[in-house]
């Protein structure tokens, strides 16, 4: 009996029962959409982490200090606490930097004339804070090294925070807004950039970092001290150069040795090699729990393939008895049994693809649709059709004709 005629019996044999051939592809369906769904929901995981960390800056490499002595980050008693001193001198010496920024964030209330934005981010910083976040003034200018050298009361309104304050960004260049009991003049308005990672950078007011030492935290305890340096590297290749100087720079300036300065210099990519090997756990989990999905369809298979052996006993007995051979009755079954999963398999991908878009447009979670998740869910539903389906098709084909014709 040749391979086409095979075929077309074992399709008859499938719909003989058109219901039960779709209950039984179901659990495939389900397996398969489950494997590309949780691939999707791990890749989105991944990538939402390595946005939220790239959204800082370009080439950055993140500096801060380990433990003293004087604790973490303490007051100015301690030999390896970071500066304001320090990030002029390392724009200063080092070569093969775009930019050098630190940040204080601190929560306000800003005012303007009878309009008063509650808990509004504050972010005191430097005049590298944009070219190390690629970050543009729409209008006026960006904070110096001047303002914060004198501690000059002024401000650089996000595009929003702009808008809610004064109506439009053309009239607050030169407004007075008050942050806090300080007041502040507004000398430029940001360009829009919205939302980045977790980072509403239109929402916030941008203020001189030495007027929040000053003004909003306590210099009992800190002083000038900050907590981290972003450093921003002209290019990718020279980010090994610009940690090896900088490096150097603070063991000098604290008098500190350069092997053990206390110093942690961290770039982007190793945080996210960090955090990949975080997800990597979780996203083996959702795998295997996919896994078990396609075995509990398989097994639903091999349950109804052997029913369909048990019903077609008559059948088979019938066809063995005008010519069919062994092996052309497991063939018939095998094929049943392996064309229930590739149907299943399809109509999984397609659902694990429609699945992943409708979670990320409708969810709160991110999915990223992984490429290599649609064959390796289909070949493994077809695997699984073939694993499962060998058992009732080798049965099938060891049945004796002449019981098989006896049997009512």
């Amino acid at each position: 009996m040749n391979l086409t005629r095979t075929f077309r019996m074992a399709m008859e044999g499938l719909t003989l029962s058109k219901v039960r051939s779709f209950l039984t592809t179901l659990g495939i369906i389900i397996g398969v959409a489950a494997v590309i769904i949780m691939l999707a929901v791990s890749a989105g995981a991944e990538a939402e982490i390595a946005d939220q960390i790239n959204s800082l800056g370009a080439n950055l490499v993140m500096v801060t200090s380990s433990m003293s002595r004087s604790g973490f980050g303490a007051g100015t008693g301690s030999s390896t606490s970071l500066h304001y001193d320090d990030i002029g001198a390392i724009a200063e010496n080092v070569s093969g930097v775009n930019g050098v920024s630190a940040e204080q964030p601190t929560t306000q209330d800003v005012k303007a004339e009878s309009i008063t934005l509650e808990s509004i981010s504050v972010l005191g910083t430097t005049a590298g804070f944009t070219d190390v976040r690629d970050y543009q003034v729409a209008q006026g200018r960006f904070l110096t090294d001047e303002d914060n050298d004198r501690e000059n009361k002024v401000v650089a309104l996000g595009y929003d925070i702009a808008v809610e304050l004064f109506g439009d960004t053309n009239s607050a260049l030169g407004q007075k807004v008050k942050i806090g009991s300080t007041q502040f003049t507004v000398v430029g308005v940001m360009a829009e950039k919205g939302v980045v990672g977790t980072t509403d950078y239109d929402g916030r007011v941008y203020i001189p970092l030495t007027v929040v030492f000053d003004r909003f935290t306590n210099s009992q305890f800190g002083g000038d001290t900050v907590r981290l340096i972003y450093v921003s590297a002209e290019s990718n290749e020279a980010m090994d150069s610009v940690m090896s100087q900088v490096t150097t720079l603070l063991a000098q300036r604290h008098d500190v040795d350069p092997m053990s300065s206390g110093f942690n210099l961290t770039t982007q990519d190793s945080i996210i090699d960090t955090q990949a090997s975080t997800t990597e756990a979780f996203r083996n989990l959702l795998g295997w729990v996919a896994g078990v999905s396609l075995i509990v369809g398989g097994i639903g298979i091999m349950n109804i393939m052997l029913v369909s052996v048990t019903e077609r006993t008559r059948e088979i007995g019938l066809r063995q008895a005008l010519g069919a051979r062994p092996r052309d009755v497991r063939l018939q079954f095998l094929l049943e049994a392996v064309v229930l999963s590739l149907i299943g398999g399809l109509v999984g991908v397609l659902a694990g693809i429609g699945g992943s878009y409708l979670f990320d447009a409708l969810g709160t979670m991110r999915t990223e649709l992984v490429s290599s998740s649609v064959p390796l869910a289909f070949a493994a539903a077809a695997a699984v059709g073939i694993f499962f389906g060998y058992y009732p098709a080798t049965k099938a084909a060891q049945l004796d004709p002449i019981e098989a014709l006896r049997r009512e």
